[in-house]
C-alpha cells in the first residue's frame, strides 16, 4: 500500500444517499436544508460534528466556488489551523484563491492546467501540485504524506471523485451523517458516482465501527473501508 495519509471520507446524505437536492448547480444541502421543516432543526449536529475533523480537509474547486469563496461573501474565514488540498483545473480565480490563503494555514492547489492562476501568485502559503495530463492520486497522497507531512485527511468532495478515492484504495473510513429526508432523481448527486463498475472486485466491502443516534431523527455511520 503506497504511504499515505489516514483518510476519513466525511459526508452529509440524505436516507437514498444524495448528497444535494437536485441536478441544476443552484441546488445544494447547505442552501436547501434550513428551509424543510423536519430536516432543519437537526442539521446543525452535521457542522459540529465536522468541526472535530481532521484539519487538513480534501476538496475541490468547482465545490469551492459553488459556496462562493471567489466573492466577498466567501463563507471560509479564520481557519488558521485548517489547511485545504484542492483540485482545480478551472473553478478557482484570483480572488478565490487569495481569500483561501488569506483565511487558511496552507492551500495546496492540484491541477492539470498549466495556467491556473495559482501559478501567477507569490504567497507563501500556497503550494501547487502539478500532472500534466491527469491527477495521480495515489501519488498525489503519497507526495502529501512523505513531502508535506500530511498524516491524517478528511474528504468532503464529490460523489465523482469520491468513487475513484474508493476504488483506488484511498479511504480508510468512513463518516456518514444521515439527514431523515428523502430526495431521488436519477441526476442528482449521489455520495458514490463515477463510471459504473464492469468488475465486481471493485467494490468495496464496509465494517461497521459505529452507530451514533443524533438528535430530530439523524444518524451517524462509521465504517472502515476493506481495502
Amino acid at each position: 500500500m503506497v504511504n499515505k495519509p489516514k483518510t476519513t471520507l466525511y459526508m452529509l446524505m440524505s436516507l437514498d444517499g444524495k448528497i444535494s437536492t437536485g441536478a441544476i448547480n443552484n441546488r445544494d444541502f447547505d442552501k436547501d436544508l434550513p428551509k424543510i421543516k423536519g430536516v432543519k432543526e437537526g442539521l446543525q449536529q452535521y457542522y459540529d460534528i465536522e468541526k472535530t475533523t481532521d484539519i487538513v480537509s480534501l476538496n475541490t474547486g468547482k465545490v469551492m466556488k459553488k459556496i462562493g469563496v471567489s466573492t466577498s461573501k466567501n463563507p471560509i474565514k479564520d481557519l488558521t489551523s485548517v489547511s485545504f488540498v484542492l483540485i482545480d483545473s478551472k473553478h478557482l480565480n484570483k480572488k478565490g484563491l487569495i481569500n483561501l490563503t488569506n483565511n487558511l494555514k496552507k492551500l495546496y492547489i492540484v491541477t492539470t492546467n498549466k495556467n491556473h492562476p495559482a501559478f501567477k501568485l507569490n504567497i507563501d502559503n500556497l503550494e501547487i501540485i502539478y500532472y500534466s495530463k491527469k491527477v495521480n492520486f495515489k501519488n498525489l497522497f503519497s507526495k502529501l504524506n512523505t513531502t508535506y507531512n500530511v498524516k491524517r485527511m478528511t474528504i468532503q468532495s464529490g460523489g465523482t471523485l469520491n468513487s475513484v478515492l474508493i476504488r483506488e484504495g484511498l479511504i480508510d473510513r468512513v463518516s456518514i451523517v444521515i439527514a431523515p429526508c428523502l430526495v431521488g432523481g436519477k441526476y442528482t448527486p449521489t455520495m458514490m458516482d463515477g463510471n459504473s463498475l464492469l468488475n465486481i472486485k471493485k467494490i468495496k466491502a464496509l465494517r461497521l465501527h459505529k452507530v451514533n443516534k443524533l438528535k430530530n431523527s439523524y444518524l451517524q455511520l462509521i465504517y472502515y473501508v476493506e481495502n
